[in-house]
């Protein structure tokens, strides 16, 4: 699935790819809710029907994952309420085997990704997974999110590579999109949340973990 002679660079999101998307799910679909309602004097039904819209307006917007954003607007202490939560945040099986075998094979390991920096420190916090990568870039810090096609080229201003000697492993379809854009190689993960069913995908080569893609280290 991955000649890994013809990569350099790899590029590698982290909530649904990295770590368990569980945790991001319980928190945006129930415990985010569950608080804005106990806020705001309201049922839990009725808490969803006044957020859901405002989530999906902001979808593929760097704001989406912006928690600074999301506590002013709802009244609610987010990075607080995601440190309630933290006990949820895990790596994703075969995740670190795979970084492993990556740096033993002399890739530029680079995590990408749309979480908002009080969201990563929190994570690399809990899963240690910081010193594995070359560079860790933040999309905030580029003004972008990854869903925009302009963020590539952004990316490569930071961390320079040559798109086709690159790999962008995700968990979104529309970020993959971007970077197929953007002339990237690309591959999905199907299996982002274990407590729920791997998705089936057919628009990208997808792998359910990261066994399927174990860099041979006889090589």
């Amino acid at each position: 699935m991955i000649n890994w002679n013809q990569i350099d660079s790899v590029f590698l999101d982290m909530d649904g790819t990295l770590l368990d998307l569980n945790f991001d799910n319980q928190f945006w679909k129930k415990r985010l809710p569950q608080r804005y309602a106990e806020r705001h004097g309201l049922d839990f039904e009725s808490a969803l029907e006044v957020l859901r819209p405002r989530f999906k307006e902001l979808e593929g917007q760097l704001e989406w994952y912006c928690l600074d954003y999301w506590s002013e607007q709802l009244a609610v202490d987010v990075p607080a309420l995601k440190r309630e939560l933290a006990e949820l945040i895990e790596v994703l099986p075969y995740v670190v085997d795979f970084l492993s075998a990556v740096k033993a094979q002399k890739k530029r390991l680079v995590l990408v990704t749309n979480a908002h920096p009080k969201s990563f420190e929190l994570k690399m916090e809990k899963t240690k997974l910081r010193h594995w990568f070359d560079q860790i870039v933040i999309a905030h810090e580029l003004g972008l999110p990854k869903e925009n096609p302009q963020f590539w080229e952004r990316l490569n201003t930071m961390e320079p590579f040559q798109p086709e000697r690159a790999l962008m492993v995700d968990d979104s379809l529309s970020v993959l999109r971007s970077a197929r854009h953007a002339g990237i190689h690309t591959l999905a993960i199907s299996l982002h949340d274990t407590q729920q069913p791997a998705r089936i995908i057919t628009e990208f080569p997808a792998i359910r973990d990261f066994r399927e893609i174990m860099p041979d280290l006889t090589n």
